[in-house]
Formats: structure tokens, C-alpha cells, sequence
């Protein structure tokens, strides 16, 4: 009876979910600022839900399986991708303070491999045997790691609702995050493709994908490019949280929610060429849970894709996000739990590879320079 623990840090809150036999026992969302600001809150409370058997660890992009106690400095970078640009004049820091998603994760992760909790870092979509390598060519954000975590509990809620195996699910799964947006294709039981959130459809932050030209304009992209121009933006109100934005009915407000509906729509039916069998669509994260956010997208993939099923992600419930839900889902299954099979069907133990592997325009070995990582 594995007692295990999931960690989900997006851009708005930090979430944890613990369960023991499949069941939950630990359920807390707290916002990422302050997790961020004293990790020690996030250990203690790790330390004090002990004895543990594994706790799968705030991963960014993903790493093939780790330990935390295991990790290199240059496992970090890999994991985190801090902004190259701030790399001078005390850049490292600058990066660990900042509040949201990706960034500012490496203090946390050190603080939980000093711990005496079996913290293990989980795998991006780009790392995992089940997507062919011609999809990943030039490819690094096709899904963060608590991606991979919300597409395992997806497969959960489906088995359970169709009383069948993990191998015998195929659907999309869309998920409108705090700032960003994602799609992920499965098909029997396995990612076979992905729209990460700096590749895929606008976010509510972020930009999503950028048009070439526009990177070549910018001048040089930095990661406060890839955290801005979403939604907020172009409805001019940055600030403004995903309610009041949908509540928001001035002539830059629907032109921002049409892109961003579109958008998503589109990364929906474009991922049903690589999961044709999928006739499911998923829906997933804190903007999708917004009634008229909600109603509007099963209107639009309803409308572009007649015989799709829409539901919406259900979980187990309860304050933590659902990237932590299917973070406890995934250390169940590695601990041995009532859940390996759904982590056997991902393939998340044959995980390989870093996210620069599969470059083209630039030279992994560009790549890994700008990162100030050895050869």
C-alpha cells in the first residue's frame, strides 16, 4: 500500500496531493509565490506526512527518472531552462526569485534533495519512448512533466469510467492553465504527441507559439516574452484574473477570446492527425472549469469535430490542481501501486534523452552552450 506524494508548482499556485492506497490523504494549494519564496514550508510539510514511500518532485520540463539526491547542477538547467539572457550580472538568482511555473524552481529543488524525503523528478512528453522521434524533430516543449501528469490521470478517470485497461484509452486532452495552454494526443494508453505551452495555442498569459518573424522582430526572445502576450495582454489588462477576464466584453476582449477559443480548438483538431483513433476530448486545467469559458469551447469542438466526446477532468477532487493529482497517480504507479499499470502504458521508466535532442535549426551543442552546460 504505497503512501505517496505528487507536487504540481504552476505559475499561480504550488499543488500537493498525497494518496495511500489510491486514496487521498494530503490535499493543498498554496500559492507559488510563497512556496517559492521559503521552500522550507514545502519540505516541512513533506517531512511531516512521512513515512513516504515516494514523492514524484516539481520536474518543469521533465527529466528521465532521478532521484533529487542524484541531480546535478546541470540536471537543473536542463530541467528548468532558466533565460540564458539573465545568465550575466547575477542572472542564476534573478531566476530563482521569480514567481511562476518554470522559473524560479531550482532553490526548491535543491532545499527537497537536502531533505529525507524520495523525491524523483518525472519525464516531459519530449523524453518518452511512445513518441516517434520524427515528431520531436526541433521539438522541446511538447508538455512539461505535470503535462504527462494530468494526461495520467486523464487515463485513470478514463479506465474507471469505462471499467477498461489503460491500453484501451485514446483521446485528446486540452489544458487551459493559469498562463498557458497545451494540448496532448493519446492513443491506446500512450502520449504520442504534444502542444506544449511555448509551442502550442495563446494562453492566458503566455503567447504560446511565436511566429518566426515576430521572434526575428523581438530581436532576442526571452523568457518574459514566453511568459507574456497571452490573452491578458491582448484584452489589455495583464493583471486581471481568468474571471474577470471572461467577464470582459469590450471589442479587445473578443478579440482575445475568439484567439484564444480558436487556438485551442485548432491544437485539438490538428493533434487528431496523430491520435486519429481519439474520439474523446479532454478537458483540463483552471480555465477550462470557467462555465462560459467551458460552454464556448465544447460549442466550437463540437462544431469542427462532430463525433468527438467532450468531457471535462475530474480527478479525485479537492483543492490541488490536477497536475498534482496525476503526479500521485505516477509515484504510485512507480512505487508499486494500484496505478502501474497506467505508469507501464505511458512508459514513463523508458524515458530517455534530454530536451535538446532533437534540434536541428540550432546545434544541441549551441544549445547546451547558451545554458553554460559542459559538452
Amino acid at each position: 500500500m504505497p503512501r505517496v506524494i505528487g507536487i504540481d508548482p504552476g505559475t499561480i499556485t504550488l499543488d500537493v496531493c498525497g494518496l495511500e492506497d489510491g486514496r487521498v490523504f494530503l490535499d493543498r494549494s498554496f500559492p507559488t509565490s510563497d512556496a517559492l519564496a521559503d521552500p522550507s514550508l514545502l519540505v516541512g510539510l513533506l517531512e511531516a506526512a512521512a513515512p513516504l514511500d515516494l514523492v514524484a518532485g516539481p520536474s518543469g520540463y521533465g527529466l528521465p527518472l532521478i532521484r533529487a539526491q542524484d541531480i546535478r547542477e546541470a540536471d537543473l538547467q536542463l530541467a528548468y531552462l532558466p533565460d540564458s539572457s539573465s545568465r550575466s550580472g547575477g542572472g542564476a538568482k534573478a531566476d530563482e526569485s521569480k514567481p511562476g511555473g518554470i522559473l524560479g524552481l531550482r532553490a526548491l529543488m535543491r532545499a527537497l534533495a537536502r531533505s529525507s524525503v524520495a523525491v524523483v523528478l518525472t519525464p516531459g512528453v519530449v523524453h518518452l519512448p511512445t513518441v516517434p522521434a520524427y515528431r520531436k524533430v526541433n521539438r522541446v516543449d511538447m508538455g512539461t512533466a505535470d503535462k504527462v501528469c494530468a494526461v495520467a490521470l486523464a487515463v485513470l478517470d478514463e479506465t474507471r469510467r469505462r471499467a477498461c485497461d489503460p491500453r484501451e484509452v485514446s483521446f485528446i486532452l486540452l489544458e487551459l492553465g493559469g498562463a498557458f495552454s497545451a494540448a496532448l494526443a493519446v492513443d491506446a494508453g500512450q502520449i504520442v504527441d504534444g502542444l506544449g505551452g511555448t509551442s502550442g495555442p495563446l494562453g492566458l498569459r503566455a503567447a504560446g507559439a511565436l511566429d518566426g518573424e515576430v521572434a526575428c522582430l523581438a530581436g532576442s526572445v526571452t523568457k518574459q516574452h514566453l511568459f507574456g502576450g497571452g490573452l491578458a495582454t491582448i484584452a489589455g489588462a495583464p493583471e486581471a484574473d481568468a474571471e474577470g477576464l471572461a467577464a470582459d466584453t469590450t471589442a479587445r476582449a473578443r478579440i482575445a477570446w475568439d484567439a484564444y477559443l480558436e487556438g485551442a480548438v485548432k491544437a485539438v483538431a490538428g493533434l487528431s492527425v496523430s491520435a486519429p483513433n481519439a474520439a474523446d476530448v479532454i478537458l483540463s486545467g483552471r480555465v477550462a472549469h470557467i462555465p462560459r469559458v467551458h460552454d464556448e469551447l465544447v460549442r466550437r469542438i463540437s462544431a469542427a469535430l462532430p463525433r468527438a466526446r467532450i468531457r471535462t477532468l475530474t480527478g479525485f477532487g479537492g483543492a490541488a490542481k490536477q497536475g498534482a493529482q496525476g503526479a500521485a497517480v505516477i509515484a504510485d504507479g512507480l512505487a508499486g501501486g494500484r496505478f502501474a499499470p497506467i505508469v507501464d502504458a505511458l512508459g514513463i521508466r523508458g524515458a530517455s534523452g534530454t530536451v535538446l535532442d532533437h534540434l536541428y535549426v540550432i546545434s544541441a551543442a549551441d544549445a547546451r552552450a547558451r545554458l553554460k552546460l559542459d559538452s
